[in-house]
């Protein structure tokens, strides 16, 4: 165990160029939704980062918590925690006004038999927070389901692509981005809709998600054979300094790392690595959900952790009995589905 917590230590400190970036960072940070998959790791990270950089900024992290675990897990790292449900506008507008706000809030994984909560979530709740920090600069995280399918030749989908969400859940990731824009725009609220596709990390993600279908001797679907994936701990630096580049008219800035990835590659290196043959089904459609984030590459460099490094890290990980979160990403999902 105490490898394992070294591998995470080395793989989630801050970087010189985040450590740089929160010295220009002016004022409190909320981190709202702090409670799901990124939230933890991103409010350490921000902690860890104004420390070195000698900062005193608070981060405010607002959540439901309902694991009192959770809450003091980030209590002890230096991070306020506040508990509150957003839907409800009195504990909302009670919140801390504060110059900058990570807004992380959102429902995707239930959203089948859930589609109203789902849109109160994604689409009607973004508009109470927009009111709310109409003062702030505001990094809103949306979702690379929102652009369409596009052939695994094209070199991904830019920010300059109409968006063709396909099922509620996307649909209503877009409503999200929609109610951000206007309100930047009736406000003039600074504001970056930051697109991701897909985070991967120590416990979840699509890597993860292929070393252990190999590890377990199960058939690998290739129907949608090719992704794109981000280290999180980049990708949590990126919505970070991300708050030095909100703008009006809404920035919209795609997120992922720079290959357009083979999942058979991918489920290859593993079999390799672990010395068991995988197993594949079906033919590749030819089409995936792929973004082309060399505007994000272009202001913030590329990612530090690569993808043979992801892999690595990946089998060690599992190799030495890391926990996982246990979220499957349904990142094969072609109808929307979730």
């Amino acid at each position: 165990m105490e490898d394992l917590k070294a591998l995470e230590e080395r793989y989630t400190r801050p970087s010189e160029a985040l450590i740089a970036d929160v010295k220009k960072i002016k004022g409190d940070i909320v981190l709202l939704g702090i409670g799901g998959k990124m939230g933890p790791s991103m409010g350490k990270l921000l902690v860890d980062a104004l420390r070195k950089a000698g900062m005193s900024n608070r981060v405010i992290g607002v959540s439901r918590f309902s694991n009192q675990q959770a809450k003091e897990e980030l209590l002890a790292v230096g991070i306020e925690v506040i508990a509150c449900d957003l839907l409800n506008d009195e504990e909302l507008f009670a919140l801390p006004d504060v110059p900058n706000v990570i807004y992380l809030a959102g429902n995707k994984f239930g959203t089948t038999g859930k589609e109203n909560f789902t849109w109160a979530m994604n689409a009607y709740l973004p508009g109470r927070v927009a009111e709310k920090y109409k003062n702030s600069n505001i990094v809103v995280f949306s979702s690379g389901n929102v652009l369409p399918f596009v052939p695994v030749t094209s070199g991904g989908v830019s920010e300059e692509t109409t968006p063709e969400p396909i099922g509620e859940y996307a649909q209503s990731c877009l409503g999200r981005e929609r109610i951000f824009e206007f309100f930047a725009h009736k406000n003039q609220t600074p504001t970056l809709i930051y697109r991701l596709n897909y985070a991967v990390d120590f416990r979840y993600g699509v890597v993860m998600e292929i070393a252990k279908a190999i590890l377990a001797g199960k058939e690998i679907d290739l129907s949608t054979e090719n992704v794109n994936v981000i280290w999180q701990g980049d990708a949590n630096e990126i919505a970070i300094r991300s708050l030095l580049h909100c703008a009006t008219p809404a920035k919209i800035l795609n997120v992922t790392g720079p290959e357009i990835l083979s999942i058979r590659w991918i489920a290859q290196q593993f079999a390799n690595i672990f010395n068991i043959k995988p197993k594949f089904v079906n033919e590749p459609v030819g089409t995936a959900l792929l973004n082309n984030a060399s505007e994000c590459h272009r202001i913030f460099g590329y990612p530090k952790v690569t993808i043979r490094e992801i892999i690595d890290i990946t089998a060690t990980w599992l190799s030495n009995g890391g926990d996982e979160f246990g979220k499957a990403t349904h990142f094969q999902e072609r109808g929307g589905k979730f």
